[in-house]
């Protein structure tokens, strides 16, 4: 059994059906995962001209499916130990499987604000890693005040002719190595205790301005830039297996011996367990190790 269906969870999926395992992948309630919501990933091996973020997950599931994938849009509601197997808690029914991949991903905390879902990808994310080259010699904008934010806004420098960073404190929560790093550098401006209040897109649904507010003054102003980058964290989705797998004090799952957990027969990959590259990529390797520890860890099973 499979949790997920993005790259980690598909790619988990391609190399369990090739192996004969019968993987049944559920999709969750949220089918794809977070690069669903991506318009264009140029930096999939692959795709010299670039593909759009469903159209790489509808071809990973197509390729599992034809393998012999099975899916189901169901969501796990929880975890238990058997003797020679695992019980999974599908949609209030308890389902059994030899094995277990968990490749359910995390997610990006917003600001929720008005519009919010409507702009994502359209200058609007959560991954400078993924979209800042497409934001050369433009303004952008960078919310929050942690590392994540300060990596987030260091490295739109390289493409981004000014980067706002816009933080509800007067000083930065980074360490202090990346503050004095984010303070140094002539391309990004600091704005402090300033919360944004809302976006305002262009006439074709693009990124215009965000609306910002001081927090002592109350004073409202509109900042454009084409991109806003929000940098508030990620929220990783273990909360079925809460108690029952190791969790860093994030909420990450702990890998050991590569993709194994705590429990055997159970396996992490992507960004349920990855805090640092929380990539496409890294994710498809990940999955792949977890079906290769799989199929191993199933041998004993064997006839």
């Amino acid at each position: 059994m499979i949790v997920g269906t993005g790259c980690a969870g598909l790619t988990a999926a391609i190399y369990a059906a090739r192996a004969s395992l019968s993987p049944i992948v559920l999709e969750g309630h949220e089918p794809g995962g977070q690069l669903s919501t991506t318009t264009l990933v140029e930096n999939f091996p692959g795709f010299p001209d670039g593909i759009t973020g469903p159209e790489l997950i509808m071809a990973m599931k197509a390729q599992a499916e034809r393998l012999g994938a099975r899916f189901s849009y169901a969501g796990v509601e929880g975890l238990q130990r058997a003797e020679g197997f695992l019980r999974v808690l599908v949609d209030g029914q308890w389902q059994e499987t030899r094995s277990l991949i968990v490749a359910s991903g995390a997610s990006a905390k917003w600001t929720g604000l008005p519009d919010e879902k409507k702009l994502i990808g359209h200058g609007l994310t959560s991954c400078a890693t993924c979209d800042g080259a497409f934001y050369r010699g433009v303004p952008v904008a960078v919310i929050g005040g942690g590392d994540s934010a300060a990596e987030e806004a260091t490295f739109l420098t390289r493409f981004a002719s000014k980067v706002y960073l816009i933080h509800r404190r007067e000083t930065l929560r980074a360490s202090k190595i990346m503050a004095d790093r984010v303070l140094a550098n002539r391309k990004i401006e600091p704005i402090w205790n300033t919360v944004p209040t809302g976006y305002l897109a262009d006439d074709e649904g693009e990124m215009r301005a965000i609306k910002l507010q001081d927090i002592r003054s109350g004073a409202e102003r509109e900042l454009e830039v084409k991109c806003v980058f929000v940098a508030i964290g990620h929220t990783p989705n273990t909360a079925p297996f809460r108690g029952v797998l190791d969790l860093d004090d994030n909420g990450y799952l702990l890998q050991r011996n590569g993709t194994e957990t705590n429990i055997p027969g159970v396996f992490a990959a992507g960004d349920v367990s990855d805090h640092v590259y929380r990539q496409a990529i890294t994710a498809s390797g990940q999955g792949c190790a977890a079906a290769l520890d799989a199929e191993k860890y199933l041998t004993q099973f064997e006839e």
